[in-house]
């Protein structure tokens, strides 16, 4: 207990939460403060440009190992899995239609880049090393969820039309041109391909200012969660309930898989976030295109208004105490 209260406090002392803390104050109090949207996208931009270009310099560096191998066929199986265990309930006992459900699971099944961030920052600041081919885990998430939950609703639509293999080439291109998977792969393929000697020249840019616009973007994910805080209602209780019970269900199965194919207590970490994240950049875009009629009331109150604000504040400690304990648990 007294590990996990000190993990809470290192967490809820770093300066992204308190700006993201900052941001939902802010909006309870109705300021007037207002971020405009294109900044916000290029915000965006930025974030997924560092992260999949320095995880690809990492990877560079660490090579292709068998621990490697061995992440990457973790990550893809929980990338399929968790969509299907997600879509599976939300039909059955949250009681909505294939689309609505499909939706949903497209969100839990793809992963937050904040939250994986301010996972790895968390673990920084605690003197907690992990492996640097973790962030090219995370853009490797991104798109097997998507690509799942489209494929799980097209075909419980089009199961009797005899449509099969033309669903599953228009949601193979459909997945594979998605902006924010697009970039975070391409930045990856840049850092791998330029290595240590790419990583110093654009250091300047893709390190020293990392952090702040993260804490730039925090603070204007906080006032998106305050302004959503309302939405409660239109997601109702049951609904709300899955939205704490996915990423649960989702940490323990990570963890313990984490711990199974022998990785490190950081590493792991970040494999329970991946897998616990839900995704509000890459997949809202994909299921706008895709799924037009899937009520966005549902996938982004659950996503960005109830599983992110509790990832980033109480989450990431709790699954630092659970990947500890598998870890020990398997060794």
């Amino acid at each position: 207990m007294a590990d996990l209260l000190a993990n809470a406090a290192t967490n809820l002392t770093s300066p992204m939460i308190l700006f993201f803390v900052l941001g939902i104050i802010g909006a309870f109090v109705k300021s007037d403060l207002l971020i405009p949207e294109s900044i916000t996208k290029a915000l965006s931009i930025y974030l997924m440009m560092a992260i999949g270009f320095k995880g690809g310099a990492e990877l560079s560096v660490t090579g292709i190992t068998a621990a490697t191998v061995s992440a990457v066929g973790a990550t893809l199986a929980l990338g399929l899995v968790i969509p299907i265990v997600a879509f599976g309930l939300l039909r059955k006992l949250g009681r909505l239609d294939s689309t609505n459900a499909g939706a949903i699971a497209a969100h839990y099944g793809s992963c937050s880049v904040v939250t994986f961030v301010t996972a790895a920052t968390f673990l920084e600041r605690a003197g907690v090393p992990f492996d640097g081919f973790m962030v090219g885990l995370m853009a490797l998430m991104e798109s097997p969820g998507i690509f799942m939950s489209l494929l799980l609703v097209r075909w419980s639509l089009h199961k009797n039309s005899g449509e099969g293999k033309q669903v599953l080439r228009e949601i193979a291109k459909e997945t594979l041109v998605n902006p924010s998977i697009f970039l975070l792969f391409g930045s990856l393929l840049v850092g791998y391909a330029t290595g240590h000697r790419g990583a110093e020249l654009t250091a300047p840019f893709f390190v020293t200012p990392f952090y702040g616009v993260l804490c730039f973007f925090l603070l204007e994910m906080g006032m998106m969660t305050g302004k959503r805080i309302g939405d409660f209602k239109k997601v109702g209780f049951r609904l709300a309930t899955f939205a704490v019970l996915i990423p649960t269900i989702s940490a323990i199965l990570s963890a313990f898989t984490g711990a199974f194919i022998g990785l490190s207590i950081g590493s792991t970490l970040l494999l329970v976030v991946l897998a616990a994240s839900a995704s509000y950049i890459a997949a809202p875009a994909a299921i706008r295109m895709a799924l037009p009629t899937a009520n966005p009331a549902y996938y982004i109150t659950m996503s960005l208004g109830i599983t992110f604000p509790l990832n980033i504040l109480v989450g990431i400690p709790l699954y630092y105490s659970l990947a500890e304990w598998c870890v020990h648990l398997l060794r």
